[in-house]
């Protein structure tokens, strides 16, 4: 197996199933004896938890704000997780990534696609993911799935937020077809998981 460098992502609108899938595929690679880190953004470090809850707690913060927020927790994920797993050929995988920002704080938002492309490069020292799954579904049926969960500032949005998020990441991933792989995620978990893992298995080997 080629480890080395190698950086998956996982993105898509809210009850995707994305945080569930990061997480099937990294005990997978662990039960293969393959190393690797799961994070998630924001988060998973000290101040990306913090940033994390201020972000999505209940204050309002306009789209910029935002951005920059997202982007110093990404910072800090990118400088003290990221590279140092990368330079250790241990597998990363991402549950969201800057593509996140240009989907929520730009096509829903209406944030200047160019201003995110540049704070996005700054943040993460450009390093860019080897495959990005979008876990595809209408906002409305994975809301469905979430109904009884407490919702986040995000998750309060209208349902036309939604869709304009969803919108986003289907044209990043027209955009990028070689890296972006789109899986319909409506189909049961175990045949979502088994995709991903064939992707992942195909680029290891």
């Amino acid at each position: 197996m080629n480890t080395e460098n190698t950086f998956i992502v996982l993105e898509g609108v809210e009850g995707s199933g994305k945080s569930t899938q990061s997480q099937i595929l990294s005990q997978r690679l662990s039960s293969e004896g393959i190393s690797n880190l799961l994070i998630r953004e924001p988060g998973s470090t000290k101040i990306g938890e913090e940033i994390r809850a201020l972000i999505l707690g209940g204050h309002e913060l306009n789209p910029l704000t935002e951005l920059f927020l997202f982007s110093a927790a990404r910072s800090e994920l990118i400088q003290n997780e990221i590279i140092p797993a990368l330079d250790t050929n241990t597998v990363v995988v991402c549950d969201r990534y800057i593509y996140s920002s240009t989907a929520y704080q730009g096509y829903a938002k209406g944030l200047n696609l160019d201003t995110i492309a540049e704070v996005n490069s700054i943040a993460t020292s450009r390093i860019s993911p080897d495959l990005v799954f979008l876990l595809d579904i209408n906002p409305e049926i994975s809301f469905e799935r979430k109904k009884a969960a407490p919702k986040d500032r995000f998750e309060k949005e209208p349902i036309t937020f939604h869709n304009n998020v969803r919108k986003g990441y289907l044209c990043l991933a027209e955009s990028n077809q070689n890296a972006w792989h789109i899986i319909d995620a409506e189909k049961p978990s175990a045949i979502i998981s088994e995709i991903i893992w064939q992707k992942v298995i195909t680029l290891l080997s």
